[in-house]
């Protein structure tokens, strides 16, 4: 599986953006600049993914979905965290395995 650097990198590149122009876009929450050796540092996994904020401006900027990029940051979209009983999880983990053609655990034979 690709790395959220990886995803970022391929994405960023597929749009004809440099990491520089990337940078220069991005905000942090609190106004300040995201700087180039951040975003390498990103970019080749030598930090974990940005927070939310930034990761909902990369999605924006370089025309991936939002939800590729929080998958391979390992971290659920704002939208969909909550509070959920054993059920509805099961049933959501059912769902994603059957979207990604993934035999449940304990039935690979």
């Amino acid at each position: 599986m690709k790395t959220f650097g990886q995803v970022l990198r391929e994405a960023r590149k597929n749009a004809g953006i440099t990491q520089r122009e990337l940078a220069a876009r991005l905000k942090r929450e609190d106004g300040r600049p995201v700087d180039p050796p951040y975003l390498n540092a990103v970019e080749h996994d030598h930090r974990y993914p940005p927070e939310d904020y930034i990761i909902e401006q990369i999605a924006k900027i370089v025309g991936i979905s939002r939800d590729v990029l929080y998958f391979h940051a390992n971290r659920q979209p704002p939208d969909v965290k909550t509070e959920a009983d054993h059920e509805r999880l099961e049933a959501a983990y059912r769902a994603f395995r059957k979207a990604l053609g993934v035999k449940p655990p304990g039935k690979r034979k």
